[in-house]
């Protein structure tokens, strides 16, 4: 059984209150919370890491609480999400995968309407490395108001054996959304689409 020890939590908040347009009527909220993590397959090739995905689950509940927190506390409010991983130069882009379980469905699981797949962004790289973390609508990916993105970086990683994995939310659509498409208000949230 793979060990994730964890270096470094952090959590990133930030309200939007206008983008260069008018303020708006309630800031948009996002945040992201990122683990630094020792990663046990760095330095060798690994044919089976599946398994290590239950491994993580932990942490994947772990920072989805940290959002929610950070957000208010209240997951009814939250209507956007993404997740990522930077994976360090001994690791390789498969380690950053072993998030798509762990990350995406502990936040599926705490949001009340969450049908969308959980949009993603993985990398290797070295210190101080930014990701820039997509976010989409919980409920109905075609919800354009909620296409964005939030950058995250650890100043001191991830080292090369080290992973950062990251799990981002937001509260409303981009401030001043206005590229027509569906609307968050008239999602049916039937099948993760619309």
């Amino acid at each position: 059984m793979p060990d994730f020890p964890i270096r470094k939590l952090a959590v990133f908040f930030e309200e939007i209150v206008h983008d260069g347009g008018p303020v708006a009527a309630a800031p948009r909220r996002r945040a992201a919370a990122m683990a630094l993590v020792k990663n046990p397959f760095a330095g060798k090739y690994a044919e089976d890491i599946e398994a290590a995905m239950d491994d993580l689950k932990p942490l994947g509940a772990e920072l989805t609480e940290r959002l929610i927190a950070a957000l208010g506390g209240d997951a009814e409010k939250i209507d956007g999400y993404g997740k990522g991983a930077i994976v360090g130069t001994q690791g390789e882009i498969e380690h950053g995968a072993l998030w798509h379980v762990p990350g995406g469905y502990a936040m599926r699981e705490r949001l009340p309407k969450s049908m969308a797949i959980v949009p993603s962004a993985m990398k290797v790289a070295g210190f101080g490395a930014t990701l820039d973390i997509p976010l989409g609508h919980a409920n109905a990916a075609y919800v354009r108001s909620h296409f964005d993105a939030i950058t995250v970086s650890a100043p001191d990683g991830p080292r090369p054996d080290e992973i950062l994995f990251c799990l981002a939310m937001s509260c409303g659509g981009r401030v001043h959304a206005r590229v027509g498409g569906l609307a968050a208000g008239d999602v049916t949230g039937l099948d993760g689409l619309r």
